[in-house]
């Protein structure tokens, strides 16, 4: 099923100029489109929409040791609460992280990358507030993290 992912900014790198009145088309695990909500939505007509307040933008790249937190699952959550969708594989030597974040479907990579949304690109997003805060997380295109 295609989902668009809308707010009312749209940044295309987690430094990049927002853009207003633009979405993400996700499929699957995948991006199929990025541009204005208006054409999106007449080019896929029928399609879900899923409507954000803040700004969306690509999930983020953890580059540093995991918060610590009683288990490794909540360790690993802590990052998708604040829209890491990524992490650098040095920092998941543990053998019990290393399979949270896999259940997790984080990116363990293994050299810093910047995040992008690019299509055919696997579908990590992430929309934060005006303060700041992550209010919803897409790992590999399904919800993963939504603040109450």
């Amino acid at each position: 099923m295609l989902t668009l992912h809308t707010a009312p900014l749209l940044r295309r790198t987690p430094g990049g100029e927002p853009v207003p009145e633009h979405a993400v088309l996700v499929g699957g695990d995948r991006i199929q489109a990025v541009g204005p909500l208006a054409e999106l939505v007449e080019a896929y007509a029928g399609v879900r929409v899923r409507r954000w307040p803040g700004t969306l933008g690509p999930g983020l790249l953890h580059d540093g040791p995991l918060p610590a937190a009683p288990t490794p699952r909540e360790r690993v959550h802590a990052l998708l609460r604040n829209g890491v969708t990524a992490v650098l594989v040095e920092h998941l030597a543990e053998p019990a992280l290393r399979a949270a974040a896999d259940r997790g479907d984080l990116l363990a990579l293994s050299a810093a990358v910047p995040p992008t949304l690019l299509v055919g690109g696997r579908a990590d997003l992430a929309v934060h507030g005006v303060d700041g805060a992550c209010l919803v997380t897409v790992v590999a295109g399904r919800i993963a993290h939504r603040r109450a």
